[in-house]
């Protein structure tokens, strides 16, 4: 039967091909998303529009808010990986 199946599901395949794609590129950009030093880089450059004048404080509080809970997200998923990426 499984012969008759992948011969029935043949048409889909590539259907299916662009689902692994999808999901390969999906966890790519978390495991960007939520690296320690990307999201360092982007406090540190959150700061420098603040200094530079370029946002205003509540936008960078606010801001600075959103990148520390990703930090912190990442934090917790990297004790279970040991590579500081969730996965």
């Amino acid at each position: 039967m499984g012969l008759i199946s992948e011969v029935l599901l043949l048409p889909f395949a590539p259907v299916r091909g662009s689902a692994w794609a999808i999901r390969q590129v999906l966890q790519e950009a978390e495991r960007i998303y939520y690296d320690p030093a990307t999201i360092r880089a982007e406090l540190a450059r959150l700061e420098e529009q603040l200094e530079a004048g370029e946002i205003t404080e509540e936008e960078f509080d606010h801001l600075e808010d959103e990148l520390l809970d990703r930090l912190e997200t990442a934090s917790r998923g990297s004790a279970g990986t040991g590579n500081g990426t969730t996965q």
